[in-house]
């Protein structure tokens, strides 16, 4: 599947006592990944939104390989795993400038209506995001 990349630059508030990239960011860091991802290829959560579906986190994993500091510029490598009416996959790498393996981590979602009850995507709004999923790829 497709694959985005989204620049961080770790801020102070990001780190703990000991200068360290506190664990508690790396998923923000994936978010912003899957955010920045989806408005890529032009589906952003607003979109979503406006259509009564709401994309719900129902799992998350994050591994940590080595420490980032303060200052570091690293990039999350964000890549839709799966991608069905009810639920999305996505896989995270954080990498620093010489593409070392910083953390790596994955989330589940599922579809939610407006009511918070599971949802499936409607045909139409599913293949409109598959086709600008497609388009983007192609790029």
């Amino acid at each position: 599947m497709m694959e985005h990349r989204t620049q961080i630059r770790v801020r102070y508030a990001e780190t703990d006592a000991q200068g360290i990239v506190h664990h508690a960011v790396y998923p923000v860091w994936f978010e912003e990944g899957r955010s920045d991802f989806l408005r890529k290829v032009d589906v952003a959560y607003s979109q979503w939104e406006q259509q009564g579906y709401f994309v719900v986190v129902v799992d998350l994993a994050s591994r940590f390989a080595k420490p980032a500091y303060y200052e570091n510029n690293l990039t999350v490598v964000t890549c839709l795993k799966r991608f069905r009416k009810r639920l999305m996959e996505f896989s995270y790498r954080v990498v620093d400038d010489t593409d070392t393996l910083i953390a790596h981590g994955s989330t589940r979602h599922l579809i939610m209506d407006s009511e918070g009850n599971p949802s499936a995507l409607s045909d139409s709004f599913y293949q409109l995001v598959q086709q600008k999923m497609s388009a983007s790829a192609e790029q």
